[in-house]
């Protein structure tokens, strides 16, 4: 097995194989590290990267950091990424009602101005694919480094791509059914004849 492969299964599950037995402690089904270790390099770049944001180097708030992760998991509809950094929000500080009002947090009074201003720029990586205004980057860099700014840009990032790769290999909480899907008619329902759609004319106005 490759060595870094072996290392995290050690880590995470000692001595047992999780594709033979699978589940974490946290509750996921445990199938993220068995699916990227078909590709060992591709593992390891992911890993690196889990290294990398949990890093005593880092200068970005945890909690900015986990703020950022967690709504880009809600935003990119990822249950796996969302639910997971939910958990890790709570360890960096959050309050439960700022967990809990991640979801609509543009109506809610639980985030400092500094909080709001990183939560709208994990919408813009999420929803506009990085596109920023200016007087939200303006906002940033008044309370924020530079390198700080750079920290939470990558990160964030980081954390869309693995919602967008959770969902479509179906890893953990997100292999679950597509749930837009056509709700059939009655049995025995066919549309009846109709005439053509024509509205009726609006009286005068008087």
């Amino acid at each position: 097995m490759d060595p870094v492969v072996r290392y995290m299964y050690d880590r995470k599950y000692g001595d047992r194989d999780p594709v033979a037995q699978p589940g974490t402690e946290s509750g996921t089904p445990g199938d993220w590290e068995p699916v990227f270790a078909l590709v060992p390099d591709v593992f390891e770049h992911a890993v690196r990267g889990f290294a990398l944001y949990q890093s005593p180097d880092r200068l970005l708030s945890p909690l900015l950091r986990e703020l950022a992760q967690a709504r880009v998991g809600w935003a990119c509809g990822s249950q796996f990424v969302y639910s997971q950094h939910c958990k890790m929000l709570r360890q960096s500080g959050a309050s439960e009602q700022q967990v809990a009002d991640l979801p609509h947090w543009t109506v809610s009074e639980a985030y400092s101005h500094l909080e709001r201003a990183v939560l709208s720029y994990a919408d813009c990586i999420a929803f506009d694919h990085g596109r920023v205004p200016d007087e939200l980057f303006a906002a940033l860099q008044r309370s924020l480094s530079d390198e700080e700014i750079l920290e939470l840009t990558y990160i964030t990032a980081l954390y869309a791509m693995h919602a967008v790769m959770s969902r479509a290999l179906r890893t953990e909480f997100d292999d679950r059914a597509e749930p837009v899907t056509e709700v059939p008619a009655p049995e025995g329902y066919a549309p009846r004849p109709r005439p053509p759609f024509r509205l009726p004319p609006r009286d005068p106005k008087p």
